[in-house]
């Protein structure tokens, strides 16, 4: 494989240009394993261990390498060692589980993420609203992709439904069992571009990745008695290289999806309220009783679905507790930097 079959392109050679002259080479995380790591170079695929140097000088978990980075390396026998990180692209993250306020890396570098929602029991407007959220917040561009339309006995209702909380937003039901709409996803899927699956646990992405792929690449078991969800299976993120096409990560189904970044994503995927709140009266408008609220029009007229308004509403307090908490953490390890520095200071002074 070249670089290029990788998805390397001009922007990733301009970062790269400044270790070029040093003797360093490049490669494309491919999976990660308790701190080892599966990278795709020129001269093929590869493990790789993070150098001491840069973890050292990683500030947080965001620093250190995912899946579908583009990584500088040096070689050696039987491995290689990770230097560095290539700026991204673009990048899908969440919250990461739990209480602390963390960045986790699902996706990197990929050009087009597949929002994968399975058309049955567990069908809900109000979770892809999140995975939209997050979709347009990570630089990529995101198609919603509505699997086992098999088992759908109104899809044309719910495709309608869903196009309705997605303007702009391409939405393909597709059945892995019947081949039924896996040719426009196609289009998406060319060489050299990367394509990320997300989506809840049990929605069918292994299924679906073995049916683009054309053989059986990713374990998948059959579907779980009594609820239509899949047993989940993928444990861990990987990226696929599709001979003579493009790139697929898989990742595990996610049974907890707690935002991170800014409102920008929030934003787009808004974009109808957005687009009432600037008709308000008042620019600091909160939409709760003020006059000339054009937000709280459309919902008394039905232009605005309350659900979908409340939703909106949780997803910004979201957003805005964890700027708070990030500036709390900001201040603190701006204070331990100092604290640190004073001290090696006052220990140079008394020697």
């Amino acid at each position: 494989m070249t670089l290029e079959d990788l998805g390397w392109n001009s922007y990733f050679s301009e970062q790269f240009a400044p270790y070029a002259a040093q003797e360093f080479v490049v490669g494309r995380v491919s999976s990660e394993q308790r701190n080892l790591y599966r990278v795709y170079t020129e001269a093929g695929e590869t493990t790789a261990t993070i150098s001491g140097k840069f973890r050292f000088s990683a500030v947080s978990r965001g620093d250190l390498p995912a899946v579908g980075d583009w990584v500088v390396l040096t070689l050696h026998q039987g491995g290689a060692q990770i230097h560095g990180v290539l700026p991204r692209s673009s990048k899908f993250s969440r919250k990461a589980a739990g209480t602390t306020t963390e960045e986790q890396i699902v996706a990197a570098n990929v050009e087009t993420v597949f929002l994968v929602s399975a058309l049955n029991n567990d069908f809900n407007l109000r979770r892809l609203e999140r995975y939209l959220t997050l979709g347009w917040e990570s630089g990529a561009f995101p198609v919603i992709v509505l699997s086992k339309a098999d088992l759908c006995q109104d899809l044309e209702n719910k495709r309608l439904d869903v196009e309705g909380i997605a303007p702009g937003v391409p939405v393909i039901p597709v059945s892995s069992v019947s081949g039924s709409g896996l040719e426009q996803l196609d289009q998406f899927i060319k060489p050299g571009t990367t394509v990320a699956l997300l989506g809840s646990s049990g929605v069918g992405k292994s299924t679906l990745i073995n049916r683009i792929y054309g053989d059986e690449v990713q374990k998948t078991n059959h579907v779980r008695y009594g609820d239509d969800r899949g047993k989940h299976t993928t444990t861990s993120r990987e990226l696929i290289v599709l001979p003579g096409r493009g790139l697929l990560i898989d990742t595990p189904g996610m049974r907890e999806l707690q935002l991170w970044g800014t409102e920008n994503g929030l934003g787009e995927a808004f974009e109808d309220i957005q687009h009432l709140s600037s008709a308000c009266r008042f620019s600091d408008c909160r939409h709760e009783h003020e006059p000339g609220c054009a937000v709280q029009l459309a919902l008394s007229v039905g232009d605005l679905d309350h659900e979908r308004y409340a939703n909106y509403q949780k997803l910004k307090r979201e957003l805005a507790y964890l700027a708070r908490k990030e500036d709390q953490i900001a201040t603190l390890e701006e204070k331990a930097k100092w604290k640190k520095i004073n001290k090696a200071l006052k220990q140079q002074k008394h020697r």
